[in-house]
């Protein structure tokens, strides 16, 4: 069986790492199945340090489609699909694998079902019930189209039997972020910054933001960080983001000596400041889902969550972006008892093999 995956953005790595890691394994005992790794960005994309595949163990791109990211999701759209349409005419796959819910994502399981090939969707399922965002229109399409809809939760499941896809199509693997968690959990590495800052262990806040709707509403986005800088009561700020976080962030003129606006860091000096953190304010879901299994506080300036577990029985609240629950939250987490986490159902690192054994099978 020959497979194609697609990264479309630098996260999709870190879901994307566990399986070549299990299609490797699968390989070596002898199975027919083999993979190729497709990035739909640029060789030279920024955002791909050249610490990210050692970080992930797992070898870099075997081709990119040179498809630059930005705010005209059709022309992203057509680019991909005609490019992706070359890169499967010089290299003929049995299965397209796609991850999340970028334009990427469904452009390529577009091209792929088009052509007659196998579509395979990990993490399907997820909603937010918002058709006016694009994520939410990327992800239906792929999944009404996929082969395989590999889901990280039963309330995944749930939106996929009641939206009336083939049960036998579904596939209740885990989340396979937790997969590459649970790998690097013990090769985490200190950034050699943090006692410059004479930051300590579970002594700073840890700020994440992406969001380019939040970014990009200047009088939401300075009312919820003022909320947080007086919540902090002081306590450290980290805040490492791209450029186009920081000069949202720095536009704002606020004076505040505990906010540390930083450069991205690799994957694994990140991981660390996650799993060290007193506790993280962000507008991730990836990053509530990494707290909710390290078992650390997390408050995420959005009003729903991809993977609901994160707040039903993980660490993660959700504030939107209201100050004052921000600021209710941040009092909680300094000063009252945080809610420990209770690992949700699948969370045990073998996703990966799951997805691979389910290929295998059919």
């Amino acid at each position: 069986m020959k497979v194609t995956i697609v990264a479309g953005a630098r996260p999709n790595f870190m879901k994307i790492a566990p399986i070549t890691r299990a299609v490797d394994a699968a390989r070596a005992a002898g199975k027919a199945i083999s993979y190729r790794l497709i990035y739909t960005g640029r060789e030279d994309d920024p955002s791909l340090d050249a610490s990210l595949f050692s970080d992930l163990d797992m070898r870099a791109p075997d081709g990119y489609l040179d498809v630059s990211e930005g705010r005209d999701h059709s022309a992203i759209a057509a680019a991909i699909m005609l490019r992706f349409e070359q890169e499967l005419n010089a290299h003929p796959a049995q299965v397209v694998l796609v991850v999340d819910d970028f334009t990427s994502t469904m452009s390529c399981a577009i091209v792929a079902k088009k052509r007659g090939l196998k579509v395979a969707h990990v993490i399907a399922g997820t909603r937010s019930f918002d058709m006016n965002m694009p994520r939410e229109v990327n992800r239906t399409i792929v999944d009404a189209i996929s082969d395989y809809l590999f889901t990280a939760g039963m309330v995944a499941n749930r939106n996929l039997n009641q939206e009336g896809m083939i049960p036998e199509y579904i596939h209740y693997v885990g989340n396979i972020l937790i997969d590459e968690v649970r790998y690097n959990r013990h090769r985490l590495l200190r950034p050699v910054w943090f006692s410059t800052l004479q930051l300590q262990e579970k002594g700073y806040l840890l700020l994440t933001l992406n969001r380019h709707q939040l970014l990009g509403n200047r009088p939401v986005l300075l009312r919820l960080i003022q909320a947080l800088l007086t919540a902090s009561e002081g306590m450290p700020v980290i805040a490492p983001v791209h450029p186009y976080v920081q000069n949202a962030l720095r536009a704002l003129q606020l004076s505040a000596p505990n906010l540390h606006i930083l450069p991205p860091q690799s994957y694994l000096h990140f991981g660390y400041l996650i799993n060290q953190a007193k506790g993280i304010v962000t507008d991730s879901g990836n990053i509530a889902e990494e707290a909710t299994f390290l078992d650390v506080p997390c408050i995420t300036l959005n009003s729903y969550a991809e993977h609901p577990e994160t707040w039903r029985t993980g660490t993660n609240v959700l504030v939107g972006e209201q100050p004052d629950a921000l600021k209710e939250a941040l009092h909680t987490l300094l000063h009252g008892a945080w809610k420990h986490t209770t690992l949700p159902d699948r969370w045990d690192g073998r996703t990966a093999e799951r997805i691979v054994q389910v290929l295998l099978d059919e």
